[in-house]
């Protein structure tokens, strides 16, 4: 079994890769090719429109509900799908509502599910797993649609799979918090909802790459305090190609020639989800270029704006991002460091063979990464949780495989890591051989010139 899976897992992730990377490459979408079905406005079930207010429901309180077939590339399929849209809260800890799928167990197994969280990483809602469930398609939904070759081999093994709309439904990109509360609020909602086949009593698995890896690796650190219930019910979480300090990974990507769109789209991301604005700290050019992705995803930034520069955006006094005093606050906000330590077991892994993917960048105090993350930053992320919580850590660092690359040697080790928790087996861990990392201190903020 564990070798089926591992086959399917990298043909899978293949073929997920080869069509994120197809699509990249096509150009950026049109805001008339973007989608071709239903939107948010037209789509009422997204809509919170009860009189009772918000606020007064608990978190994971399931509003609405709906059935309908799992769909694949806007394709329908005999995998019957339950939404359900629920209370959660926002980057800003506001009342929202948010919506999650849960697709059935193909063995009518209700004890068991994991929460699979997309690496969707988009600021257009209408690029989320939920949308791509229902049979929308978008040029930014390619990612959820394409993930469903990781699905399938979780479903074929009994497992229930729940797939939140993690960054919410102002696609709030970046925000590893809020990314963390939709999650756990997700697992809430899908145990309480009689349409979904899960109880209250259901184990969960968290599951995670690149973006997902931000949902998985908040959501986990988070449970203990947020969702205790939940925590009680979580038997891992299984990570790659993670980002753990977004300041670290700005100036790791800064003039990349693949991964360097993503400072803008992360920069829109900040200043949507913190309500801070940071357009009087860039130039024409910098202004130009977030108006450009304000609704883009990655389809839209990667490779498209090749060597570009946080210097090249900002205004000859803000050359230092440390000098612009709301990023200094959001980014470290954003720090997974100074979140909690998870109290169940982890498995992270990490590419390191960034110059594939055009990313030559080894700045002081950060190093090499896959492309876009940084490996110095999983590795004393891991070295933390060793130091600072009872639970495993298992970590392995790929030097040879890029970002893209490294889903082919993670994804099937994660179902089988998954796998074994879930049978109750003891959890491997590193603790004690793995290397040293960076510095994770929060950043400092420095006068403008």
């Amino acid at each position: 079994m564990r070798k089926r899976t591992s086959r399917l897992l990298a043909a899978a992730v293949t073929a997920a890769l080869t069509a994120t990377a197809t699509a990249a490459a096509a150009g950026p979408a049109s805001a008339t090719a973007r989608s071709t079905t239903a939107t948010t406005a037209s789509d009422p079930f997204y809509s919170y429109d009860d009189s009772t207010p918000l606020a007064s429901f608990a978190p994971g309180t399931v509003l609405k509900t709906r059935t309908l077939p799992y769909h694949v590339l806007g394709l329908p399929t005999p995998v019957t799908a339950v939404q359900l849209l629920y209370r959660t809260i926002d980057a800003q800890g506001r009342p929202s509502a948010n919506v999650t799928t849960v697709l059935r167990s193909l063995t009518g197994d209700s004890g068991r599910a994991v929460s699979y969280q997309s690496f969707y990483d988009s600021l257009d809602p209408e690029d989320g797993p939920s949308r791509a469930v229902a049979g929308n398609l978008s040029l930014g939904g390619a990612i959820p649609n394409v993930e469903a070759m990781y699905i399938v081999p979780l479903l074929a093994q009994g497992y229930n799979v729940v797939l939140p709309d993690t960054e919410g439904q102002n696609a709030d990109f970046g925000a590893g918090p809020e990314y963390a509360t939709t999650t756990l609020d997700s697992i809430r909602a899908a145990s309480a909802s009689p349409a979904t086949g899960l109880t209250p009593d259901t184990r969960f698995g968290l599951m995670g790459y690149s973006g997902g890896a931000v949902a998985s690796a908040w959501a986990a650190a988070l449970a203990p305090g947020y969702a205790p219930e939940v925590n009680a019910r979580l038997v891992g979480y299984a990570e790659g190609g993670l980002l753990v300090d977004p300041a670290h990974n700005i100036r790791y990507i800064d003039g990349s020639l693949v991964w360097s769109g993503i400072i803008p789209m992360a920069l829109v991301g900040v200043s949507r989800s913190s309500g801070i604005d940071l357009a009087p700290y860039l130039n024409d050019y910098g202004r130009s270029v977030l108006r450009q992705l304000e609704h883009g995803s990655l389809t839209d930034a990667l490779g498209h704006y090749p060597g570009l520069t946080w210097k090249a955006m900002a205004k000859p006094q803000y050359a230092d991002p440390n000098s612009v005093g709301p990023y200094v606050t959001a980014v470290n906000r954003t720090n997974l460091a100074s979140a909690p330590t998870p109290t169940v077991p982890g498995y992270l892994a990490q590419g390191n063979a960034g110059v594939l993917e055009g990313t030559f960048g080894n700045p002081a105090g950060i190093g090499t990464g896959d492309g876009v993350t940084v490996a110095g930053d999983v590795r004393a992320l891991a070295r933390q949780y060793c130091a600072t919580g009872t639970a495993a850590v298992a970590y392995q660092q790929y030097d040879f495989l890029s970002h893209f690359g490294l889903p082919t040697a993670w994804a099937p080790q994660a179902v089988v890591w998954l796998n074994d928790r879930f049978a109750d087996r003891p959890a491997p861990s590193d603790c004690g051989h793995i290397p040293a990392g960076n510095s994770l201190a929060p950043e400092q903020p420095v006068p403008g010139s």
